[in-house]
């Protein structure tokens, strides 16, 4: 039995914790419902703990110190949302322990284990219990008990893993939201998975094969939108200017948001909050110091994805995209013209009909798939013009448009185009001729203002929504983002569109028919509202837009 761990031995037993959760990650991300469904917890434990095995690759650590001090400052720095971040508070409290020691014995890491779940809990604005924290912390309680009965690092934690399984299992009943999707918490599983693949490589043994079984996942489509307080999971790195404490910034961030977690060394610090206002959080926060990285994402699309079977989007997806800008600064096209246009849109019919408008720049993106701020900004820098407006086109992209402005030497003008159909008739207001940019934003977003935009999609998975018995499968009819309707005959809802435009007075009406909507049904729609409105210019054409059977401008 091995009763102390050495430098090496920790750098061994990192490595051989990461390389268990990555091999069982999608398990965990199946199991994950809690704090919301939003399916990534295997991953992001598993990129968290990744990031420390790289930086300990290029050291050979002659002290547990050393090895352990790598560890923590490495899991901060690539922590991702909020079990990653519990993750690094648990590993960095153990290196507190271990400073000063060029080895550990069994009572040294029970004493390590147990500063690693205070540091968690103190980061933690409201712990709860059924989760990794409560997992860690009964662990880590035995693993004390274990020490005083044989001072040997292996025995104390096989002792401390096997509470921590006991624990687990009982989480399912210790926490309403993992009791009504049959599972047992996502973080606290993959937590034990680390240190079970740490004891073992203690022990020399081979990295255990994952079986992946169907019975463990969860039943997202019980998650109701109640689950989901906040829409944002916002994490963001700041790397300190002052010794300025973040206790005003861990209370203002618990006044807009929740799951809120904050890991801090000597030098920086990371958050972790879901909050429908990121923005605010970002502003926030770079009052303590200056901002390097972040990550927003939205959790409700991941919600709904995962509930029909789908991959969810996610910020991972633009990898590509962001080691194609690491290869070199994109190029800034020399201004030819005073003004500019840069649209973001799904679906080659769209994009057409944007360029149709001189629009110079198309983004892809739009519901489930927002683009970066570095994708936007790349085809800004790519406009051939003194000033770039910026046409979002979806309420979640606004913000990553607004983070261009003052990260190129171009003029960058946000238009708060939420849908597609406002951001066509903000196009259709420009005046290229004036002289004044501010004049021609607000003619543009005078012109979105006076839009309704009418959309026909699906339920991902059931729900109880704004008052509609909603069922996976069913039509859904929202007006300018509001839930109209539900049904399983789509020309019911079409109908219902219809008495809206009627009601509206319309004068224009465009159909704008989504992804494997035929042309002939796409005819016949126009002509149920051109029907109703008789007095009205109704047009169909191909968008090509996923997600949405229909986009609907109403005018």
């Amino acid at each position: 039995m091995t009763d102390r761990i050495s430098g090496g031995a920790f750098k061994q037993m990192v490595a051989f914790g990461a390389a268990c959760i990555t091999a069982q990650k999608q398990a965990i991300n199946d199991l994950n419902v809690f704090p919301v469904p939003d399916g990534d917890t295997g991953t992001n434990m598993s990129l968290t703990i990744q990031t420390a095995v790289t930086e300990l690759r290029r050291v050979e650590p002659s002290t547990l110190e050393e090895a352990a001090k790598i560890t923590a400052s490495g899991l901060l720095r690539g922590a991702r949302g909020n079990s990653g971040v519990i993750l690094s508070l648990l590993f960095r409290g153990m290196s507190k322990v271990f400073k000063g020691l060029a080895e550990a014995d069994g009572a040294q890491l029970a004493a390590a284990m147990q500063e690693g779940v205070t540091t968690a809990y103190g980061a933690v604005m409201k712990p709860a219990e059924g989760t990794v924290l409560t997992v860690s912390r009964l662990a880590a309680q035995r693993a004390l008990e274990a020490a005083g009965e044989q001072n040997s690092a292996e025995y104390v934690l096989d002792e401390a893993i096997k509470t921590g399984y006991s624990t687990l299992a009982e989480t399912i009943e210790m926490n309403p939201v993992l009791k009504k999707a049959g599972v047992v918490d996502a973080g606290g599983k993959g937590y034990l998975i680390i240190l079970e693949g740490m004891l073992r490589s203690l022990r020399g043994e081979p990295v255990p094969e994952v079986e992946d079984t169907a019975e463990d996942k969860a039943d997202f489509a019980a998650i109701g939108d109640e689950d989901i307080t906040f829409a944002f999971d916002t994490v963001f790195i700041v790397r300190k200017t002052s010794d300025k404490p973040l206790d005003g910034l861990r209370a203002y961030l618990g006044s807009i948001g929740d799951s809120l977690v904050i890991g801090e060394d000597d030098e920086s610090f990371k958050v972790h909050v879901h909050t429908d206002t990121p923005g605010d959080a970002l502003n926030e926060a770079q009052k303590y110091g200056t901002l390097e990285l972040a990550k927003i994402e939205n959790m409700r699309t991941q919600a709904a994805d995962l509930a029909a079977g789908r991959k969810a989007q996610s910020t991972d997806d633009l990898d590509a995209i962001e080691e194609e800008l690491e290869k070199g600064e994109a190029a800034v096209a020399a201004p030819e013209k005073r003004y500019g246009f840069l649209a973001v849109c799904a679906g080659e019919g769209l994009a057409a009909v944007f360029r149709d408008l001189t629009v110079d720049r198309i983004v892809s993106g739009g519901q489930t798939m927002n683009p970066s701020t570095e994708a936007i900004l790349q085809e800004v820098n790519r406009t051939p013009s003194e000033v770039v407006f910026i046409l979002p086109n979806n309420k979640n992209i606004i913000m990553a448009a607004q983070q261009c402005v003052g990260l190129t030497e171009k003029q960058v003008i946000v238009v708060p185009t939420a849908t597609v159909p406002q951001g066509i008739s903000a196009m259709m207001a420009v005046d290229p001729d004036n002289d004044d940019p501010q004049a021609i934003l607000a003619a543009m977003t005078e012109a979105a203002s006076h839009v309704t935009t009418a959309q026909i999609t699906y339920a991902a998975r059931n729900s109880d929504f704004d008052g509609f018995a909603i069922s996976e499968g069913d039509y859904l009819a929202l007006c300018d983002g509001k839930l109209l309707g539900t049904d399983r005959d789509l020309n019911v809802l079409l109908e219902k569109l219809a008495q809206v435009a009627v009601d509206k007075d319309a004068e224009f009406i465009t159909v704008y028919a989504g992804a494997g909507v035929t042309e002939e049904d796409s005819d016949r729609t126009a002509q149920l509202f051109a029907a109703s409105c008789p007095d009205a210019e109704v047009a169909a054409l191909p968008g090509g837009q996923p997600v949405y059977y229909y986009i609907i401008a109403i005018e």
